[in-house]
């Protein structure tokens, strides 16, 4: 796994505007792109789906390991893997932080999200 510029993530941890596109069947085109909250825990950049491993996103992302993401008004080409879950703990404490206060928090630090939290990595030649 590569990891992200110091810039880029710095960047990426201070926006809520995060857009994830994972690679269609073919391998070229990406979906829809899906907003998502996102959190950065040591460099590391990880994202949740709100409907656990159900999500369409999600099942994308697993299944081609690549795709796109749009943040911080740039694109960058990624690669999306599962999450070590001994990092839930710190991944939910990021969450906790950075979205303090919204209603959707207790869903996104519960048994479903954690099930389907990923982590996102630049491929070589990223940001567009």
């Amino acid at each position: 796994m590569r990891a992200w510029p110091t810039e880029d993530i710095d960047r990426l941890a201070a926006g809520d505007d995060l857009h994830i596109a994972p690679f269609r069947p073919d391998g070229t085109t990406t979906g829809t792109p899906t907003w998502i909250w996102s959190v950065v825990v040591d460099g590391r950049l990880f994202v949740r789906a709100w409907n656990g491993t159900r999500s369409r996103w999600y099942q994308a992302a697993i299944t081609q390991h690549a795709g796109q993401i749009t943040a911080a008004g740039t694109t960058y080409d990624v690669e999306f893997q599962p999450a070590d879950t001994t990092m839930n703990g710190r991944i939910d404490t990021a969450y906790r932080t950075k979205y303090a206060g919204s209603s959707y928090l207790p869903p996104m630090v519960s048994a479903g999200p954690q099930a389907a939290t990923v982590e996102i990595t630049p491929r070589a030649g990223s940001a567009s």
